[in-house]
């Protein structure tokens, strides 16, 4: 249903149901004469039309978007307004179907009370006609905020792949050469890990199982050029396999700490992975590889890999998710992320 035809079902029905329960009220009341419902059912069409005029008056005014505070002062004058003309025409449709009785439609408390109630019924449509129009603007922003958070976060994972696959490739060539039995193997397990990353890139989070398949495949291959350079371990926690986690993230820091650190090292050296479950209910992702971590002061940069995982985990946990890496102890690098568990 289309937002034009929703607003003239809720008028109608709504005031016609207004104008029935005043007639049952006056029959309860035994105060109900042919007059009297015809009045009612008069004023059905006349609450109809002059709210529909009050809302063409607020939406050429812009009334949608003042702020509340000046909105709500406005929105009281209109509706005393709206009160005093709805008197009036009550008055006038009690004069020509003979219910006026002057003693009493004339007395001022009687006025002021029939007005101060109408006022209070004009209130409380507009109150429900703003607050449709708040939820509306509220979930319009929240699906433009998601919808922006989509476009950045596969910008994010664009990203990846062609700093990846370049990487990978490195590894390879450096084979080609050197050892071609082994260069051939390193690309079997590099189409491999093309394969499940073009399959999982679509997806804004993967099972730990699939992730960890991937880091597997990629130290595999990363091995095969390291040789005994590199030594890895793996700690993983049985209840590890019930999370989900951004796709290529764990590789991508497996993949920093094996370039900024191991690399470097003239003996090579471990990287290790080790998954816990805390008392939070959250995953805990420890990754350890040998060298030391050290700031850029010139470009207050980090890197890629550490930029890239921050900006994902908050676009997709907000504040659930933490990030961290510092020097455990001289030598090693610890990695830690903490992610929450989504139902899926």
């Amino acid at each position: 249903m289309n937002k034009k035809v929703l607003y003239w079902t809720l008028q109608i029905l709504g005031w016609t149901a207004y104008g029935l329960l005043n007639i049952y009220l006056a029959y309860l009341g035994e105060r109900l004469s042919t007059e009297q419902a015809i009045g009612q059912l008069i004023l059905v069409p006349f609450y109809i039309t002059i709210t529909h005029l009050y809302r063409n008056f607020i939406i050429r005014n812009g009334w949608l978007k003042i702020i509340i505070q000046k909105l709500v002062v406005r929105v009281v004058i209109a509706c005393l307004i709206l009160s005093i003309i709805n008197y009036a025409f009550l008055f006038g449709i009690s004069s020509i179907l003979g219910l006026l009785d002057p003693a009493f439609d004339l007395n001022p408390i009687v006025i002021f009370l029939s007005i101060l109630a109408n006022l209070i019924l004009y209130f409380l449509w507009s109150l429900v006609y703003f607050m449709y129009h708040y939820v509306e603007n509220y979930n319009r922003s929240l699906k433009f905020d998601a919808a922006m958070n989509e476009i950045e976060l596969n910008n994010l994972k664009s990203q990846l792949n062609p700093h990846f696959i370049f990487n990978a490739l490195n590894s390879v060539r450096a084979l080609v050469d050197e050892d071609p039995v082994k260069a051939k193997n390193s690309i079997t397990q590099l189409s491999n890990i093309l394969r499940n990353s073009l399959i999982l890139d679509k997806k804004r989070l993967i099972n730990f199982n699939d992730e960890l398949n991937t880091v597997i495949d990629f130290l595999a291959l990363e091995k095969i050029r390291y040789e005994e350079r590199l030594t890895t371990e793996f700690v993983i926690h049985p209840d590890s396999y019930k999370y989900q986690v951004p796709p290529l993230m764990i590789q991508t820091l497996v993949e920093n700490g094996i370039k900024h650190g191991i690399s470097n090292l003239t003996y090579g050296g471990k990287l290790s992975i080790e998954t816990q479950v805390d008392d939070k209910k959250k995953l805990n992702i420890f990754i350890r590889n040998s060298g030391n971590f050290k700031l850029d002061k010139r470009r207050k940069s980090k890197g890629f890999g550490i930029e890239n995982t921050k900006q994902r985990l908050k676009l997709i946990f907000d504040k659930e998710a933490s990030f961290s890496i510092k020097n455990e102890k001289e030598g090693t690098v610890l990695t830690t992320l903490k992610i929450p568990q989504i139902s899926y």
